[in-house]
């Protein structure tokens, strides 16, 4: 077999297992599955919203997955793991598959998408963007696009960060083609300028309260400066009138009217 062929071979088997799993765990809340090749067996790993309907009491459902996979699909020993998933709104494939039941239950295409627009948003999604397509309103085909938050359409973010998922309603008049596109988080790029907007508005913000304080500083050390001021001043007026007061009581003039003789003596002046 060529590898062309190959390839295709492939895609056709992984697409035909996806259709069986999501037609037979519809009821629990199916999303998609993954196929890896291991030396020893091919592991199969199962999301879904309720793994517990697809397990089954005592593993009888993994064991019957397992069965359908060897003898159908050729698979050598598979290994089959379900996970949950714990947030049903933020997937694309379990709402694009709400809708599409909601479409072939005859509920009005307008409502239904509103509603899972809000539903998603509340659910955490930065944005998110659902396209109906195909006889909705009546014999003509037309498409209706329904958006809310940020959502990238292009470039890099658009391939790595946005989740994609497509699902089809059967009715009357025909099919029904749903795409549903979901942002989980930011790119790196949106959250730094938008904390650099967040900085720069509370600067702007936070500008008048910095003048204001900046005024206080400086009075509170103007004050500071003036207070060690009034403590000098203050104690050299103690001491300059203390000082003269010890030096009154010397008794001087004693001394000044003493007079010494030839002889060594010293006698006193007479008045």
């Amino acid at each position: 077999m060529a590898q062309e062929k190959q390839f295709v071979a492939e895609a056709l088997r992984r697409m035909q297992i996806e259709e069986y799993l999501q037609k037979e765990f519809s009821r629990a809340g199916y999303s998609h599955s993954e196929i890896q090749r291991t030396p020893l067996s091919m592991r199969v790993t199962i999301y879904a919203h309720k793994p517990g309907l697809i397990i089954g009491r005592g593993g009888r459902n993994i064991e019957m997955i397992s069965k359908k996979l060897s003898k159908d699909f050729g698979f050598e020993n598979p290994q089959i793991d379900v996970q949950e998933i714990r947030n049903p709104d933020l997937d694309p494939e379990i709402v694009a598959k709400q809708i599409a039941s909601g479409i072939e239950r005859g509920f009005n295409y307008k409502r239904i998408a509103n509603l899972t627009v809000q539903r998603v948003m509340r659910a955490g999604a930065v944005g998110v963007a659902i396209r109906i397509g195909g006889k909705v309103g009546g014999e003509m085909s037309r498409t209706e696009k329904f958006s809310s938050g940020y959502l990238k359409f292009a470039g890099d973010p658009a391939d790595t960060l946005v989740k994609k998922a497509y699902a089809r309603a059967k009715v009357k008049l025909g099919l029904i083609g749903i795409q549903v596109r979901i942002l989980p988080e930011l790119p790196s790029e949106r959250v730094v300028m938008k904390r650099i907007e967040e900085l720069t508005k509370e600067e702007l913000v936070a500008a008048p309260l910095a003048a204001v304080e900046e005024k206080l500083e400086k009075e509170k050390k103007e004050e500071v400066k003036e207070e060690p001021k009034v403590e000098k001043t203050e104690e050299p007026k103690v001491e300059k009138t203390e000082e003269p007061k010890e030096e009154e009581k010397v008794e001087q003039p004693k001394e000044e009217n003493k007079e010494e003789t030839e002889d060594g003596n010293t006698k006193e002046e007479s008045t």
